[in-house]
């Protein structure tokens, strides 16, 4: 019975929390006019519509930020089991490793990280 108290108590907090949270951004919004341009990198007027087109080379800086983004997650969780695991992990992690340069390799090669 404890365990479903516990989810009680739990799920009770956060219905509170929401709805405190909820009220408060209802006491502090602004009543007003609505804005005529919505604020746009830091403040300036937009120059496009939000949903243009893009160029394709955003697509591989995009895929070269989840290449090291995912070798992060992967790789802090790592560092804590690999005394326990062995050598095995060692050469799995490597593997995962090379698997990332193939993939940074390309898009060196396709030019995602020159600027110009």
């Amino acid at each position: 019975m404890t365990g479903v108290l516990g989810l009680a108590v739990v799920a009770g907090a956060a219905v509170v929390g929401v709805g405190l949270v909820v009220v408060l951004s209802w006491l502090v919004r602004v009543v007003g006019r609505p804005l005529r341009a919505a604020p746009h990198a830091g403040g300036l007027p937009p120059v496009e519509h939000a949903v243009s087109r893009f160029h394709v080379r955003w697509s591989t800086i995009a895929l070269v930020f989840l290449a090291f983004d995912m070798e992060m997650v992967v790789m802090y969780p790592w560092t804590l089991v690999l005394a326990r695991s062995g050598p095995g992990a060692a050469v799995e992690m490597f593997a995962f490793l090379g698997v990332l340069l193939v993939g940074v390799l390309y898009a060196w090669r396709e030019g995602a990280f020159r600027w110009s």
